[in-house]
Protein backbone atom coordinates (compact mmCIF):
# COMPACT_ATOMS: atom_id res chain seq x y z
CA UNK A 1 0.00 0.00 0.00
CA UNK A 2 1.52 3.42 -1.00
CA UNK A 3 2.21 5.87 1.58
CA UNK A 4 -0.61 8.93 1.35
CA UNK A 5 0.73 12.16 0.07
CA UNK A 6 0.57 14.49 3.45
CA UNK A 7 -1.69 17.69 1.66
CA UNK A 8 -1.73 20.97 2.76
CA UNK A 9 -5.24 20.85 5.25
CA UNK A 10 -3.69 17.50 7.17
CA UNK A 11 -0.44 20.16 8.14
CA UNK A 12 -3.03 22.40 9.27
CA UNK A 13 -5.25 20.24 11.19
CA UNK A 14 -2.38 17.95 12.54
CA UNK A 15 -1.14 21.79 14.00
CA UNK A 16 -4.23 22.09 15.69
CA UNK A 17 -3.87 18.61 17.67
CA UNK A 18 -0.13 19.65 18.03
CA UNK A 19 -1.37 22.59 20.12
CA UNK A 20 -4.58 20.80 21.82
CA UNK A 21 -4.57 21.06 25.23
CA UNK A 22 -5.61 17.61 25.61
CA UNK A 23 -3.36 15.73 23.32
CA UNK A 24 -0.48 17.83 24.96
CA UNK A 25 -1.48 16.53 28.72
CA UNK A 26 -1.65 13.01 27.71
CA UNK A 27 1.86 13.19 25.41
CA UNK A 28 3.41 14.35 28.25
CA UNK A 29 2.05 12.53 30.85
CA UNK A 30 1.07 8.76 29.39
CA UNK A 31 -1.40 8.67 31.98
CA UNK A 32 -4.80 10.31 33.59
CA UNK A 33 -8.15 10.88 32.20
CA UNK A 34 -6.41 13.15 28.90
CA UNK A 35 -4.87 10.07 28.27
CA UNK A 36 -7.95 7.53 27.89
CA UNK A 37 -9.70 10.34 26.64
CA UNK A 38 -7.20 10.89 23.39
CA UNK A 39 -6.96 7.13 23.09
CA UNK A 40 -10.78 6.32 22.82
CA UNK A 41 -11.25 9.50 20.43
CA UNK A 42 -8.71 9.67 18.15
CA UNK A 43 -9.57 7.47 15.50
CA UNK A 44 -13.16 7.83 15.17
CA UNK A 45 -13.95 11.09 16.31
CA UNK A 46 -11.29 13.14 16.07
CA UNK A 47 -10.21 14.87 12.71
CA UNK A 48 -7.14 16.36 13.80
CA UNK A 49 -6.16 13.36 16.19
CA UNK A 50 -6.00 11.44 12.69
CA UNK A 51 -4.25 14.31 10.68
CA UNK A 52 -1.67 13.83 13.03
CA UNK A 53 -0.91 10.15 12.36
CA UNK A 54 -1.06 10.64 9.11
CA UNK A 55 1.56 13.33 9.05
CA UNK A 56 3.75 12.44 12.06
CA UNK A 57 3.33 8.76 11.70
CA UNK A 58 2.43 8.50 15.19
CA UNK A 59 -0.51 8.59 17.18
CA UNK A 60 -1.59 11.73 19.32
CA UNK A 61 -0.91 10.35 22.68
CA UNK A 62 2.22 8.92 21.54
CA UNK A 63 5.54 10.50 22.85
CA UNK A 64 7.11 12.87 20.81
Amino acid sequence: MPARIKTRIDVALAKVCRHCTVCNQARRRQRGAAFWFVTKIERGACPFCRAYERVHGRKAHEPA
